[in-house]
């Protein structure tokens, strides 16, 4: 571990630099179309918060959180659907686009004949993935702020913890698309993407399973993202964030180092 943070440590000016170079080729290739992968992503949360926050949400009425706290459906699911927007950017970009440009396009071949290495590739493509993120993030939030599901402070709060859950899936996403053999290995992942968008306290709390299926929720990674936001967005307070906030770093961190290794080894092979 030692050996492969200390020198990029030492090197934290060139690296950035080199990374913001990846950055700058995406933008370059996609300019001209990024707007409408913007729209793409934003939209598919936004119609599951009003067709299942809104309108399922008359049905049920309102619910009452572990802590206490009274809320209505649509306050519950908005943060979820914020958790779920995060990483659904972050593995779009992370997994199919990353996988097609390593694999078949052989961009990153031409790319590490210059001075730009692997570990500089993986972060520029993972800031890259998070500029698409983040304006999910942001503009999926100021939809909630004006259909009142959160206050302007906490969507401010929740704008950076939505980041963070967008790098740690980036970094995931890209981790295993170096073990990725062809397209048809991404079915496998789509179908866990899947699963848990729909068992990670989506769309009812974590108590209503039962134990052992709870526990099973509760070690995801979009549960820890979901608990996170959601006790953003509706004001519960407390320790009970640090675990999530730590999850999630351990996640971004082992993911980026795995991705970095495992593309040195197929790069320089």
């Amino acid at each position: 571990m030692v050996t492969l943070v200390l020198p990029r440590l030492l090197d934290v000016s060139g690296a950035s630099r080199r990374s913001g170079s990846v950055v700058e080729r995406n933008v370059a290739a996609l300019k001209s179309v990024y707007w409408l992968l913007l729209v793409s992503g934003f939209v598919e949360p936004l119609l599951y918060l009003l067709s299942i926050g809104v309108g399922v949400g008359a049905l049920v009425g309102d619910l009452t959180l572990p802590g206490g706290e009274l809320v209505t459906y649509a306050a519950f699911v908005a943060p979820a659907m914020l958790a779920s927007s995060a990483m659904t950017g972050a593995l779009a970009e992370t997994t199919f686009n990353f996988f097609g440009k390593m694999k078949y396009m052989k961009l990153y071949d031409g790319v590490i004949a210059t001075p730009v290495r692997p570990f500089e590739i993986a972060l520029g493509e993972l800031a890259w993935a998070m500029l698409r993120g983040s304006a999910y993030s942001a503009a999926f939030l100021a939809v909630m702020v004006l259909m009142d599901l959160t206050t302007v402070a906490r969507a401010l709060v929740a704008f950076p913890a939505a980041v963070l859950v967008g790098f740690a899936f980036g970094a995931l996403g890209m981790m295993l698309s170096t073990f990725m053999r062809s397209w048809q290995d991404f079915d496998l992942m789509g179908s866990a993407q899947f699963t848990l968008f729909l068992f990670s306290g989506t769309f009812v709390p974590a108590e209503a399973y039962p134990s052992l299926l709870r526990w099973v929720v509760e070690v995801t990674p979009l549960y820890r993202a979901v608990h996170l936001i959601r006790g953003i967005s509706v004001g519960t307070a407390g320790w009970s964030w640090l675990p999530d906030v730590l999850y999630l770093l351990v996640v971004l961190t082992l993911g980026l180092l795995v991705a970095s290794r495992r593309m040195g080894r197929l790069l320089y092979k």
